[in-house]
């Protein structure tokens, strides 16, 4: 029998089916996770997140396996190479963005201990659990995203725009966005009671 999934996954190819069905909307904690997420959530900014997805390996490779401390000391000839490889998505203000970010990033845990217990803040520390039926009725952004937004910019970080925002907030299940009939729904769900 057919899985039931959202519908944005639900035609889609391998790699987003397997992204929606193991990654998608599962609370994440991991400073290097969630750094991965925005860094990719920016670089997917007017493409699409297969694009994404296609060349993550590779960012991972040459952004030394997403380590905010590592990616914060990139030089311009660095920044130089990484424009020129076709393995990630060679826009010059995302890539100097990723490393405005990864020094910005790194403030932040000095900050706060960490950059989770920084972000997820945003939700009171909870996963918001929404009850959409339809692919339609997901916003692209949210009261909790402009806020995030507004405090991540005055922090130093780019590319975080509130649609941005809600994606990674999506992505790194700080918000679950399954639709209720989509067999992920449940589980995503009930991992918020151990979410802390």
């Amino acid at each position: 029998m057919k899985k039931s999934r959202c519908q944005w996954a639900a035609d889609a190819g391998a790699l987003d089916v397997h992204y929606h069905d193991t990654e998608w909307g599962v609370p994440s904690f991991d400073d290097r996770h969630l750094f991965e997420m925005l860094i990719l959530e920016g670089a997917q900014a007017g493409l699409s997140w297969t694009t994404v997805l296609k060349k993550r390996e590779h960012y991972r490779k040459v952004y030394s396996g997403f380590d905010p401390a590592k990616v914060a000391r990139f030089s311009a000839p660095k920044q130089a190479r990484l424009l020129a490889d076709p393995g990630i998505i060679r826009n010059r203000l995302k890539v100097s963005a990723s490393v405005d970010n990864a020094k910005a990033f790194v403030k932040v845990q000095k900050e706060f201990g960490s950059f989770a217990d920084f972000i997820w803040a945003f939700v009171d520390h909870r996963p918001i659990q929404n009850q959409w039926r339809r692919l339609k009725e997901i916003p692209g952004e949210t009261e909790q995203s402009k806020t995030m937004s507004k405090a991540l910019k005055q922090r130093g970080f780019r590319f975080v725009g509130p649609t941005i925002c809600y994606a990674f907030m999506q992505a790194a299940g700080l918000v679950n966005d399954h639709q209720l009939d989509c067999f992920r729904y449940r589980p995503v769900k009930a991992m918020a009671k151990r979410a802390r």
